[in-house]
C-alpha cells in the first residue's frame, strides 16, 4: 500500500475506505499489448469517478510507453 493509500484509508471511515479500495480495484489499467493492472495494485485510488482516461506510461510486460486506457470492470 502506498502512502497515499495508507493516508486516505487512516483518515476515512471504515466503510468509506473499504469502499475506496474495492472501486479502485475494479478499475483496470490497461497497455495495448494486453497486460493489464488494478489501479489499486498500482499505487493509485480512483473513486467516484467517471470516463475512460488514457495515461502514457511504461508497460511492466513489454518495456515499451504507449498510451494504458483505464477503464472499469464491472463484473468483478
Amino acid at each position: 500500500m502506498t502512502g497515499l493509500q495508507k493516508f486516505f484509508t487512516n483518515i476515512l471511515p471504515a466503510a468509506w475506505a473499504k469502499d475506496m479500495e474495492a472501486e479502485s480495484r475494479q478499475w483496470m489499467v490497461r497497455c495495448t499489448c494486453g497486460y493489464e493492472q488494478s489501479v489499486w495494485e498500482l499505487g493509485g485510488i480512483r473513486w467516484k469517478a467517471k470516463g475512460n482516461p488514457k495515461q502514457l506510461r511504461r508497460c511492466p510486460q513489454c518495456g515499451q510507453q504507449t498510451w494504458h486506457t483505464i477503464t472499469r470492470k464491472t463484473n468483478l
